[in-house]
């Protein structure tokens, strides 16, 4: 699968190696599982609005700063929202960051508001 424009439009600003990591998995996914770029970097107000709609919990979000990126699960072209399926995600991710070198925190991992389509870069490597 090959990033869209609009999908590499969307990771303006965001750290270029999430952006390096984004790539990867993309070129290596194929058959009926592929993602699209929701959402990367985000302005102080339109956090803002995802906090007043509780979509998120914080106003500290790592999408303020270019360090976390939201990836939409596309199955045969259709957007889901099946956790498990953004669990498949998470390890062929978590994989490759690994082997990129840049340690990443998937928001399904989080005791609370499970965020599948969330990754960010750690906090303790990328403050």
């Amino acid at each position: 699968m090959k990033l869209t424009q609009r999908d590499v439009d969307r990771l303006k600003g965001v750290h270029p190696d999430l952006v390096k990591l984004v790539q990867a998995v993309s070129d290596m996914l194929l058959g009926p599982m592929t993602f699209m770029v929701i959402e990367g970097l985000r302005t102080a107000e339109r956090q803002r609005e995802l906090v007043k709609a509780g979509k998120s919990q914080t106003q500290n979000s790592r999408h303020l700063t270019g360090h976390a990126v939201d990836l939409g699960v596309l199955i045969d072209g259709k957007l889901t929202w099946d956790f498990k399926v953004y669990k498949t995600l998470a390890d062929i991710v978590k994989a490759h960051a690994a082997r990129l070198g840049a340690p990443i925190v998937w928001g399904g991992d989080w005791k609370t508001l499970k965020d599948g389509p969330h990754f960010e870069l750690d906090r303790k490597v990328y403050p």
